[in-house]
């Protein structure tokens, strides 16, 4: 069955079941059964515009509209504030960067999508080095709010094998970094049994989890998974995958772990499993398309991407779609006797970092893959990988931190190359490491920001 829509002078024929699902607006009015609901054409008014409504019928479609103008931005918003359009809220944010930031935090405060100006208060505070400035323009109420959150930090931590409690054994420190002083500084210590000796560390709800890995020179499985909580400061312990596995990826995403492949008993596996965060029970989903351990993995536009290597040359992008449990193949990347290692997603873009010629690990080349145009880009160059730092690679906001036993180094994420800038204190133990970022705990030394004030019309 479908609608028509007049929204300004045009006029939509759309599917009434895509409308009901989308639009919290329209799911009312078709229930109400008022006379309205039952003409062949709704007139939208109140100053909706046309283009906005036609970006929430893309984004309501399962699209991804390209939104540029600073104009399409505001109608967007207004137009899922109006239909009350969950999807087109979470599109807006996230299409945060640097550069529609303050017109998205803003807009959201006019329309009250309080989940859009929350987002883009912390996208701001993540990139508060680099837009202190454009920030200092911002009213004083919504420049305190945006003070007033905690940035991502970025957390170190060594790789530890659990050994007699009775022993003091450094790598089971947590580290985070200081930026202020250039400085690694003490966040808390490993539970004495775990390990994150080939075990999978992610973040979700910003806690870190620490799942499985491996005891001892035998490689004895891990069973159980840790979790951290920064604000309590407190360690939780709770079962791992149903499948014992090590040397797998871990992800975390919209509430959720997700542990793909990994090894158990000398072999490699494709199992997968997923574990709902506010149960702590793991369930079995669609096994990986093939055997794979060790792969990177990024959550790009909130999809997740895994990187199967096929040495010497090959190199798949698979994305793992949770609603339909199942696995696509998004691009295939071939390169003379190299392939990806390491995987971080910024916006619509995955960043690949493989092996140089020769098996050279020092000096690793980059490509860029744009989920959204699905073009490759070779990113001109190489870049040090002494002791492994660009495998350490976490991206904030526009920077990319990277972390070894000599060096902390930020990069600026500019176009088709990524430019180091800023050095910092180097990690103060040896070995290799697991990387996150998380928002810790600040104390505010001012009265509580009144975020109603900010949002007259929140939803």
């Amino acid at each position: 069955i479908t609608q028509k829509v007049r929204v300004e002078r045009s006029v939509f024929t759309v599917e009434r079941a895509l409308l009901r699902q989308n639009s919290e607006y329209f799911r009312a009015l078709f229930r109400s059964k008022m006379r309205e609901s039952l003409q062949d054409e709704l007139h939208l008014q109140g100053g909706l515009k046309a283009r906005g409504f036609l970006i929430a019928l893309a984004v309501s479609r399962g699209e991804q509209p390209s939104i540029r103008d600073p104009d399409e931005i505001v109608e967007a918003a207004e137009c899922a504030a109006f239909l009350q359009v969950e999807a087109l809220s979470q599109y807006l944010t996230d299409i945060l960067d640097t550069e529609n930031c303050f017109l998205l935090y803003h807009t959201a405060a006019v329309f009250g999508l309080w989940r859009l100006f929350h987002r883009a208060a912390m996208f701001i505070r993540d990139a508060f080095h680099d837009l202190q400035e454009a920030a200092n323009f911002l009213p004083d109420e919504m420049l305190c709010y945006v003070e007033s959150l905690s940035p991502a930090s970025f957390i170190a931590l060594g790789t530890h094998s659990p050994s007699m409690k009775i022993l003091q054994d450094a790598f089971r420190t947590v580290w985070f970094l200081n930026e202020e002083q250039g400085t690694w500084r003490y966040l808390t210590d490993l539970p004495t049994d775990a390990s994150t000796s080939m075990a999978g560390v992610a973040v979700v709800e910003n806690r870190l989890y620490v799942v499985g890995g491996v005891r001892g020179i035998s490689k004895e499985t891990v069973d159980f998974s840790f979790c951290y909580d920064v604000e309590s400061n407190t360690w939780s312990m709770f079962d791992g995958p149903q499948q014992p596995r090590y040397n797998f990826s871990l992800v975390g995403h919209e509430g959720r772990l997700y542990a793909f492949g990994g090894e158990y008993d000398k072999r490699i596996i494709s199992s997968s499993e997923v574990c709902d965060v506010s149960t702590r029970e793991w369930t079995t989903v669609k096994h990986a398309p093939r055997p794979v351990a060790g792969a990177a993995s990024a959550v790009a536009r909130r999809r997740i991407f895994i990187c199967f290597w096929k040495p010497p040359d090959t190199t798949d992008i698979y994305e793992y779609v949770p609603v339909k449990d199942e696995w696509i193949l998004t691009t295939t990347m071939i390169r003379p006797q190299s392939y990806g290692h390491c995987m971080v997603a910024h916006g619509e873009k995955l960043y690949v970092m493989r092996n140089g010629p020769c098996d050279d690990f020092l000096r690793c080349l980059m490509d860029c893959y744009n989920i959204t145009t699905g073009q490759w880009t070779s990113m001109p160059g190489h870049y040090v990988n002494s002791r492994g730092a660009l495998f350490t690679a976490m991206v904030r906001g526009d920077s990319v931190f990277t972390v070894n036993h000599n060096l902390t180094l930020e990069y600026l994420i500019c176009g088709d190359k990524w430019k180091p800038q800023r050095q910092m204190n180097g990690f103060p133990k040896h070995g290799s490491l697991w990387t996150c970022m998380l928002r810790l705990p600040k104390i505010i030394d001012r009265e509580e920001i009144n975020i109603q004030s900010l949002l007259p019309g929140l939803h």
